[in-house]
This record gives C-alpha cells, structure tokens and sequence, in this order.
C-alpha cells in the first residue's frame, strides 16, 4: 500500500475511536506483576480492552494472537478453555478473562476508580471500534509467519490511538513476536504537542508527569511515540518506518 494512503487510513482510524485511546484519566493504581493480554492488533474487542489500557495508564505484556497463527493461540486455549480473543491474565489476582466489557470492568475495579459503562456508552465505543478496525484491514489481522522470538521481551512506548504506533504493533501482531507495551496516554496540555522540535520550542520547560513519557524524556532523550527498546541488543529507536525495517532485519 502506498505509505501515504496507510498513514491517511491509520489517521482517519483513530479519529474513528472518538478520542479513547489518547490520555490516561485521572490517578491509577499500578499492579505489582505486568498484566498479560492475548491480542489481535486489528480485532475491535482487543481494541476496546487496549483503550481501557492507555485510559488507566497500565502496562502490560501482549501476547499476538492473529488468525493463522501458531506461536499463542493454543495457549489460549489451554489456559482459557476456547480460542477466543481478548484474553487477560491478571497474575496479582488469579484471574483469567474473555469478553471486552468483563475486562474493562475488571480492569476499573482493580486498577481505577471501578465505573462501570452503560449500555449507551458500550454501543457506541463497539461501533466506533468496528469502523476503526474495518479501516486497517487487512493489516493486523493475520499472521505473516511467526518471526524469530527475541530471548527477552521487546517494549514498545505507544499509546492506543497513535496512528504511527499503530503501524508497529501491526507488524509484531502479523510476525507474531510478544512485547511489552508501555503506554504513553496524555496526562497534561503540553502532551499534546506531537512533536518533539515544536514542543522544544513552544514550551522549553516542558517536564512529562506521565511515568513512560518521564522515562523516555530522561533516558530516550525526548518524548515521541512509537518508540522501540530491544534488550537483547541495547537498541533504541523512534519513527515507525525505521522500527518495521529494524524489525523485519533482525527477527524476521
């Protein structure tokens, strides 16, 4: 696909979730053990659960799961009981879910302030979840062939409704290879400057409360997502295009 067009359709999707997946929501209680959530990128319930994920400032393991694939799917199955998607585990408590709205209501009782969606609310963040993924079609979906598995675990900084990040998580959905997600949701109004020349400028002084933007301020160098930390080879890097070709060189 034209790079053009792929960054106009993955803009035009997170204008399609309706502003979720962009700023954490008030103050969260983090768990002690990382989260563990069996995904598909580009189904609209794993998008849904993501969302919640950057609204509550959690962290969590991802586990790809696309159509075809062999690496995670059975182990769904084996834990849960049923190949089906998204799948949480919670190792501080035990508990193992399916279904979108359980997960967002776990994850608000446990980790936030406990508020339920009503039925309205739950209607509308679905169907504006299916336009969004039928926009990124068919990318994020299927499996591309499980690449080499990286011996520690990669952490991508992203936050949800970031189109460029979007293009990341993509690629490790489709090869398959589970990372760590470090959600980057906007705490404060200079957060919203996108990009790091224009926030040095306006604001100079610029200090990110959000605890992953305070990290890649101080050891990264500057704030901007996607932003890919590989572990295993001391690598770090900024710009989608540059992590997919960093990706496909060294796993695929």
């Amino acid at each position: 696909m034209n790079r053009g067009l792929d960054i106009g359709l993955s803009l035009v999707a997170s204008l399609a979730a309706g502003g979720r997946g962009v700023k954490v929501t008030g103050d969260r209680k983090q768990p002690a053990q990382l989260l563990a959530l069996y995904d598909i990128e580009n189904c609209p319930y794993c998008r849904i659960v993501r969302e919640a994920l950057t609204a509550l400032d959690l962290d969590a393991e991802i586990y790809p799961c696309p159509k075809g694939g062999t690496r995670h799917r059975q182990l769904v199955q084996k834990r849960g009981g049923k190949s089906q998607f998204p799948f949480l585990v919670d190792p501080n408590t035990k508990t193992q879910l399916y279904e979108s709205a359980d997960i967002v209501n776990y994850l608000s009782a446990t980790y936030g302030d406990g508020r339920r969606r009503g039925p309205l609310r739950r209607a509308l963040t679905t169907a504006s979840a299916h336009g969004a993924s039928a926009l990124r079609l068919p990318q994020g979906a299927r499996s591309a062939g499980a690449a080499a598995l990286p011996t520690q675990m990669l952490e991508l900084y992203s936050f949800e409704a970031s189109p460029f990040a979007r293009f990341v998580r993509e690629y490790l959905c489709e090869r398959e290879i589970p990372y760590i997600l470090r959600n980057c949701g906007r705490r404060q109004g200079l957060d919203w400057l996108p990009i790091p020349p224009l926030r040095a400028r306006l604001a100079p002084g610029y200090a990110p409360v959000q605890r992953n933007r305070q990290f890649l301020s101080e050891v990264a160098g500057k704030v901007q997502v996607p932003c890919l930390v590989d572990p295993n080879t001391g690598v770090t890097l900024f710009e989608s295009a540059d992590i997919v070709a960093y990706l496909d060189h060294r796993y695929a």
